[in-house]
């Protein structure tokens, strides 16, 4: 079998662009994909400030409606303490009194407390809406650059894709089914040239003899990695 190396050396730089282009179309909607998943957790993250905001105010809530039920214990405590019959249980209601009282600066203190923390989780939902925003622009922005791309690299890929089979043409007929089987395992590295008698694949050497086969235009194979061989210009 006899194959100019020029021939396999277009094949290869042919190869080689395509691979680059078509892992160029592939690594977009990867990209594209990986910001769509920031999207989801920052969704996510929003999601979970409301719910933090919601479950503190509705704490927040249910003290308020513990410390009005409380205030009017004392106001009733207040009127039995005013038609009390005796000392023992004038003396009771005072107490009843002083307790609710001291109950009910505890909980305004906890209430304060809630009310502070529920504009913290406000702050905290604005922050995650804002976050929200950035990512989701940063997706449409990147996937009408990603889908820009495409289409040029697409068409770089049809244009080579019709260059390949024209130098595929050149190939002698002998060779075509090994030549096939190694770019169907190895793609583009299933080529390499030879430099110093090294191949540029596997980095082992070559044989004088394969180096002598390649001289005469001879197709040789890499005896280690597999690759089709032919002599670096």
């Amino acid at each position: 079998m006899s194959v100019s190396a020029t021939v396999l050396r277009e094949l290869h730089r042919i190869h080689t662009q395509l691979s680059d282009l078509n892992e160029r179309l592939a690594r977009g909607p990867r990209q594209v994909k990986a910001r769509q998943s920031n999207v989801t957790q920052q969704e996510a993250a929003l999601a979970a400030a409301q719910e933090r905001v919601k479950e503190a105010r509705k704490l927040t809530d249910q003290k308020q409606l513990n410390l009005k039920t409380s205030e009017q214990k004392i106001v009733d405590y207040r009127t039995k303490l005013n038609t009390s019959n005796s000392n023992r249980e004038y003396q009771m209601f005072v107490e009843q009194i002083a307790a609710a009282e001291m109950a009910n600066s505890v909980l305004a203190d906890e209430i304060l407390e809630g009310m502070e923390k529920i504009d913290q989780l406000v702050l905290e939902v604005k922050e995650a809406e804002n976050s929200l925003t950035a990512v989701k622009n940063d997706l449409l922005k990147y996937r009408d650059n990603v889908a820009a791309e495409c289409a040029v690299v697409s068409g770089d890929v049809a244009r080579l894709e019709v260059e390949l089979a024209e130098a595929e043409k050149a190939l002698p007929a002998t060779l075509r089914d090994d030549y096939q089987r190694v770019i169907r395992g190895k793609g583009a590295e299933g080529m390499a040239s030879v430099e110093d008698m090294v191949c540029q694949g596997c980095g082992q050497q070559i044989t004088l003899n394969m180096q002598n086969e390649l001289l005469l235009s001879h197709a040789i194979f890499c005896r280690s990695c597999g690759c089709l061989l032919y002599l670096a210009e």
